[in-house]
């Protein structure tokens, strides 16, 4: 009842101030409540989130149990590791965790009404983001507008809509907060849309929330702020010497051309730059150029690395396969794509198209990155628009992205997180596909003319199916379990209506009518099991 009320709430602020920008028409938020298929959270507690996750000894450690249930709740965590606590009344575990190995850590969650406990691995040791990463991106809504109070709202709203509560955490400034360098590091500080970056930062530590910001090798970014090089020892830079940026040390386009600004300097100041990222308490790290090369990838991880801080390091954009190796070693997440844009034509293309070539380097620690989520409210900056994405390409958006174990940053204002968006972004049961412990990227099983099935196993030994229709007109899709290498029968779980619809024998075909560009999305289990076969099962 709890996400109910604050979704209200947040739609009734956002339709009465945030709807309409200077500039720009009055943005109508379509009522899709028909096609939400996702069921209302119970009021007992439920822990949701992943099952496993990674720190490094001695580094800063920060987890907040993703938690749905009528507030207030009660937190209890069995077994963590020395060094760390949990904060019991809002749930969020911290410390500096004192030595290497996995812990089984058993969390339990009690309100006024019931209880539930689950275990978390927490596996202190050389690797981090040991599930994709799930948080938001200031780009795809904001662009260069960005600012502090964006930003916090941002964190407000992940929090108070309920997103947390299902393990989204991070909050990412992109491009546009640069001014010029300077302070204990001589590291880019920030402009005077972020008056203090280091409160910024506590402000989403206090809410168990994750800081990411944005950066990248060449002397300026995309958006024509400073970069991580620059052609000189002091860290200064020509064009802005020479007045040719505005208020917020931005270039001036009309003087400069971007492409001229385009290039690594001679000097790197990546190790300035991580160390005041890492004062002001940095959790992730975009990093922006083209073409990724190995020297300037490697010296950002090493810059990182050197702080001692856990930050995910996140490499943009369009990287290549035959770079794979090399990301192996120094990257958490890489852009498989160019930019995504909120048509079938743009999502389907990146989602559908060339996310298998990467299936041999994603696992935990190491996800290709198919680009952020086009829901909501976006514009990058100009004319804002809701996503042009139907109810069922949303659908399509969602489920692939959590078969594929991509990480999912959503792009919209989080001021206006409508019904629909939120019964996406707040199933369990698919978000669970996304975090499997395995992480096991989902590959193309069969397809045809206009359609393609997914499969992803499991850590449990269930099997993740993903049906979509590519086409345009409603079409009847299937599988049938011995062809996916199961034996015996199956239970057919919908995870979209989080229901289970039917049982399926081995050589039996299971069918369903997927709607135009739409998608069913399932999980058969048992699956894979250990369990001794008795009688004939030779085919």
């Amino acid at each position: 009842m709890k996400h109910l009320f604050i979704t209200l709430a947040l739609m009734a602020i956002s339709l009465s101030a945030a709807a309409q920008l200077p500039g720009e028409d009055s943005i109508v938020v379509p009522d899709y409540s028909a096609y939400i298929l996702t069921p209302k959270a119970p009021d007992t507690p439920r822990i949701n989130g992943p099952k496993i996750y990674g720190a490094r000894p001695k580094a800063d450690f920060l987890y907040r149990i993703p938690t749905t249930g009528v507030r207030p709740i009660r937190f209890e965590a069995k077994g963590l590791p020395a060094g760390l606590k949990l904060d019991a009344a809002k749930g969020i575990i911290t410390g500096k965790a004192r030595k290497k190995g996995e812990y089984k850590v058993q969390l339990t969650a009690t309100n006024a009404l019931g209880s539930d406990t689950r275990e978390l691995r927490i596996v202190i040791g050389d690797r981090i983001a040991l599930t994709p990463p799930l948080g938001w991106n200031s780009w795809n809504c904001w662009g260069n507008s960005v600012s502090q109070e964006k930003v916090l709202q941002s964190g407000r709203a992940m929090d108070e809509s309920g997103l947390a509560d299902y393990g989204w955490c991070y909050i990412n400034i992109d491009d546009g907060w640069q001014g010029l360098r300077g302070g204990k590091f001589n590291g880019i500080q920030p402009n005077k849309k972020f008056p203090d970056m280091k409160a910024l930062g506590d402000s989403l530590h206090a809410r168990g929330l994750k800081f990411g910001i944005y950066s990248g090798p060449w002397v300026s970014t995309y958006a024509s702020h400073i970069g991580s090089s620059c052609d000189n020892e002091e860290g200064s830079y020509w064009w802005v010497e020479q007045g040719m940026v505005d208020d917020v040390f931005k270039a001036d386009r009309s003087k400069v051309n971007k492409e001229d600004l385009r290039y690594f300097g001679k000097y790197s100041f990546a190790l300035n730059d991580a160390r005041q990222w890492a004062d002001w308490g940095v959790d992730y790290l975009k990093y922006d150029w083209n073409v990724n090369d190995v020297w300037w990838l490697r010296d950002m991880r090493e810059a990182i690395d050197a702080t001692g801080r856990d930050i995910v390091y996140s490499i943009s954009n369009h990287s290549r396969v035959s770079l794979g190796p090399e990301l192996l070693k120094y990257a958490e997440c890489w852009r498989t794509t160019g930019d995504i844009r909120d048509t079938w034509q743009s999502m389907a293309g990146i989602g559908f198209d060339g996310q298998d070539r990467w299936a041999g380097f994603t696992g935990p620690g190491h996800w290709p990155d198919a680009d952020m989520l086009v829901l909501g409210k976006v514009g990058w900056g100009r004319k804002m628009h809701w996503t042009e994405l139907t109810p069922w390409e949303q659908y399509t958006h969602i489920t692939l992205w959590s078969i594929l174990a991509s990480p999912m940053l959503l792009g919209c204002d989080m001021a206006m997180l409508d019904p629909f968006t939120l019964s996406l972004l707040c199933n369990s049961e698919v978000l669970d596909v996304n975090q499997d412990p395995l992480g096991i990227k989902g590959t193309v099983f069969a397809k045809g003319d206009g359609h393609v099935t997914y499969v992803k196993p499991l850590e449990d030994g269930s099997i993740a199916v993903a049906l979509f229709n590519l086409g345009t007109e409603e079409r009847t899709m299937g599988f049938t379990p011995f062809k996916l290498g199961l034996y015996g029968e199956q239970t057919v779980r919908d995870l979209w209506r989080q229901q289970d619809v039917g049982k399926v024998s081995k050589k039996a075909r299971w069918e369903v009518a997927v709607p135009p560009h739409g998608c069913a999305f399932y999980r058969l289990s048992p699956g894979i099991t250990d369990e001794k076969l008795e009688g004939l099962y030779r085919q």
